[in-house]
């Protein structure tokens, strides 16, 4: 037999195993969400896009980073909602690897623009005069580039980890879309090589980010309190605050089920599963919200595509 023979032509996704029953029920809240996702990420593409005193770096990152969210949640999500329905539970094995390669490289390209952010943030209140240098839009566009070309390499080893190995005709897998590690185990040989690879990667890429994020904040902290204004200390923390609740948005879930799907085999599987989509869909939800609600430019800027006044 060769290799080829030994994939699978298809998965079959069980979705939240254990919980078949309450299906329909989740897919209430998975839809609403989903939906929600859409039209706050569309709209707000929308309004910077067509807004020129929103062509800032700021802006242009989350512009960005609503491209990415988008990508995330649209990779994943639609897939659950079939299954949820009874109306397609399989996926072909390419299509499968299609999937996981698309939702992690949108994850850690959204890692990366957060990063870029946070220097954005550090740069504008630690030394404003060198803003205007250092955030061309020559340079912003070089940063989604290269947020795109570290993702791609991160990811495009997996597929030759994941296709090198033989399945022996494992095809169920309970879960809702395709992950590495979810693909991984069906493997009927030694996963070590991927088991060590997806640590790494997730220790250098969303790690090392996590840690430079802090890195800044703790910069960006001690400038503030040296300002003699409490103005301005009140002004400098506003412009972070936003950027901050999306970071404990991103980060809190994707980390808490990267960490209980390797550590924690005491937490029931349908656990696993439901935190791995809560990091699929939390943040594009609630990322245009909180930045709408944060911002008041942009929620000027929203409300009159809204309500169309002018």
């Amino acid at each position: 037999l060769n290799q080829t023979s030994l994939q699978p032509a298809f998965f079959l996704l069980l979705g939240m195993a254990g919980l078949e029953d309450l299906h329909t029920w989740l897919s209430i809240p998975f839809c609403l969400m989903y939906m929600a996702a859409l039209l706050g990420n569309f709209i707000l593409l929308f309004v910077i896009v067509t807004e020129e005193s929103l062509h800032q770096p700021m802006y242009l990152f989350l512009a960005m980073l609503a491209v990415a969210d988008l990508v995330l949640s649209s990779s994943t999500v639609p897939k659950a909602l079939s299954i949820f329905w009874s109306l397609s539970k399989e996926m072909s094995f390419h299509a499968c690897l299609t999937q996981m390669f698309f939702t992690h490289l949108s994850f850690i390209a959204e890692s990366t623009i957060l990063l870029a952010m946070a220097f954005d943030r550090y740069v504008a209140i630690c030394n404003p005069l060198r803003y205007a240098t250092v955030f061309t839009h020559s340079v912003i566009a070089k940063i989604g580039l290269a947020a795109i070309a570290r993702s791609f390499c991160v990811m495009f080893p997996t597929i030759f980890l994941l296709q090198r190995l033989p399945y022996c005709g494992h095809s169920i897998m309970p879960h809702t879309y395709c992950e590495h590690m979810g693909i991984a185990r069906l493997a009927c040989a030694d996963i070590s090589v991927n088991i060590w690879y997806g640590f790494a990667t997730t220790l250098l890429s969303p790690g090392v980010d996590v840690v430079l994020i802090g890195v800044s904040y703790v910069l960006i902290l001690q400038a503030v309190f040296r300002l003699s204004s409490k103005d301005a200390q009140l002004k400098a923390v506003g412009t972070c605050s936003s950027h901050a609740c999306v970071i404990l948005v991103f980060y809190t879930p994707a980390f808490f089920s990267f960490f209980t799907h390797r550590f924690g085999h005491n937490v029931p599987h349908h656990v696993h599963i439901l935190l791995a989509n809560l990091y699929v869909l939390l943040p594009p939800m609630l990322n245009p919200i909180v930045y709408t609600m944060k911002n008041k430019l942009i929620r000027e800027k929203v409300s009159q595509v809204l309500f169309r006044t002018r």
